[in-house]
């Protein structure tokens, strides 16, 4: 299991929930109500799932693959720590994991 806490883009509204092992921080992330759309429902063809990781917990995760860092050039505000939330898979051996939801995140689907 592990302890997600989302943090609003404004910073002001933190959401912690627990992942069990094998799920996908995007899945995870929209059960959660937050505005993520994965518009490409994670064949990496969109960055509508962009997150921004935590700099102290960024080291616990796999590299991005080669494609997922070219969909994150195209992510509106993207950091050194960004990631695309469809490709995080959340396999247990982390105890948490802190996401910043981008000031750009804006879920249509949701409206």
């Amino acid at each position: 299991m592990t302890r997600v806490t989302f943090i609003s883009a404004d910073g002001q509204r933190r959401q912690e929930v627990d992942a069990p092992a094998g799920s996908v921080l995007l899945e995870i992330a929209q059960a959660a109500g937050q505005p993520l759309e994965g518009t490409c429902e994670g064949q990496m063809a969109c960055s509508t799932c962009h997150v921004i990781i935590e700099s102290a917990d960024f080291p616990q995760l796999k590299r991005a693959s080669e494609d997922e860092e070219d969909m994150l050039d195209l992510a509106a505000s993207a950091t050194r720590t960004s990631r695309l939330s469809c490709q995080i898979l959340l396999d247990g051996t982390m105890e948490r994991l802190t996401v910043r939801i981008p000031a750009e995140a804006y879920n249509m689907q949701g409206m």
